[in-house]
């Protein structure tokens, strides 16, 4: 059984619809119809417009439901307008991406003193007001690497590509990330992707020389599934034997990051090891430290801090 609200809101349908016919709203064809159904309604709702007790009960007069329907209408534009987003002025937009820029060429800053970690905080403020620019992406991967935080480094430098597909460095920092998480098939395919896009990348080459002798030598940490150790990626003997190292030597040493890293005490310490006993280099390149040297290294003459 209808309640009261129920029978209120019946009572203005059969209201509004015999006040259709009376105006003219509905033809006159179509009138006999109406009428049916204002008396189907009333039975089933238990109403009848002619009583007048109910009409003092359940009508909404002066009101009715085209004005009622007027309100609900005029309230739902206004709450629409009301919660539409502010369009961002063109001059702000651009000022938002001037200051993004700005922070990035703070973060190479720090990432050529070798501040790693304001130079990732620098980074994220950067994509924060700018998240559609590759090279922050990529730029912060790099830092992640060396921080060895592999896992960030390999997601920004996805985030890198599907914002640019084009940006081969991206790629780049995805297969060093991947490498040195001892996924070398992850690093081939990265490697191999980003040359397509600039072929004569030698730090991706060299990357991708050294994950297919891993995948070709089925090394026991793969075999095993055992975590690789930091900086245990690293191929130092098959980088010698490459006959295009010593050409990318040479083009490292101009660079004069590089030449203060050469000129570290740790870093000559760990050659003169390597070079008295060759079989010392894994301990050594379980050093973080010696990890991150190495991954200099095989950035080449492109450090991130140079970004552009």
């Amino acid at each position: 059984m209808a309640d009261n609200k129920q029978k209120r809101l019946a009572f203005a349908i059969c209201d509004y619809l015999q006040e259709s016919i009376k105006n003219g709203t509905i033809k006159q064809d179509d009138a006999e119809g109406v009428e049916v159904a204002i008396q189907c309604i009333g039975e089933a709702f238990e109403i009848d417009l002619s009583d007048k007790d109910q009409q003092t009960q359940f009508s909404i007069k002066p009101a009715n439901l085209p004005k009622i329907f007027d309100v609900f209408l005029a309230t739902q534009k206004a709450s629409q307008q009301k919660a539409a987003p502010s369009p961002v002025p063109a001059a702000k937009a651009v000022d938002v991406k001037a200051k993004a820029e700005e922070l990035k060429v703070a973060g190479n800053k720090e990432m050529a003193a070798k501040k790693y970690a304001d130079a990732i905080d620098l980074y994220s403020q950067a994509i924060e007001l700018d998240g559609e620019n590759a090279v922050f992406y990529s730029n912060r991967a790099a830092a992640y690497s060396q921080v060895s935080k592999f896992e960030e480094a390999v997601a920004d430098a996805k985030r890198a590509v599907e914002v640019d597909p084009g940006y081969s460095k991206a790629y780049s920092r995805m297969g060093q990330a991947y490498f040195c998480l001892g996924k070398y098939r992850e690093a081939k395919e990265a490697c191999e992707e980003g040359l397509k896009l600039d072929p004569a990348n030698t730090s991706m080459q060299q990357t991708l020389n050294a994950a297919e002798q891993k995948l070709n030598a089925d090394t026991p940490v793969r075999s095993t599934g055992a975590a690789p150790r930091p900086g245990a990626g690293f191929d130092f003997a098959s980088m010698m034997s490459n006959p295009n190292f010593m050409q990318m030597a040479s083009q490292m040493m101009s660079n004069p990051a590089i030449s203060q890293m050469m000129s570290n005490p740790a870093f000559t310490q760990m050659a003169q090891q390597v070079m008295s006993n060759p079989e010392a280099l894994q301990n050594i390149m379980s050093d973080p430290n010696m990890a991150r040297m190495a991954n200099d290294m095989m950035d080449g003459g492109n450090l991130p801090g140079q970004e552009p």
